[in-house]
């Protein structure tokens, strides 16, 4: 579980770059990244929406330590 300290900087981050905030929190190559990065580079306000979404909703809890990137629910 991330602590309230690391969450409010982790979003503070988002803010001023949207990018930076889900590096923090999902690293350089995930698909998070890639996504916030692409939406950064076509608009400020939704890069920001969707890091802010990346850092509170996304849950780590879900990745799968086999190499595939979710687990499947099946």
């Amino acid at each position: 579980m991330v602590s309230r300290c690391e969450m409010f900087c982790e979003i503070m981050c988002a803010i001023i770059l949207p990018p930076l905030g889900v590096f923090f929190r999902h690293g350089c190559c995930s698909c998070e990244f890639l996504i916030c990065l692409l939406l950064t580079i076509l608009g400020y306000v939704p890069g920001m929406i969707y890091a802010i979404y990346a850092i509170v909703v996304v849950d780590r809890r879900w990745y799968a330590d086999d190499g595939r990137y979710y687990r499947s629910l099946a």
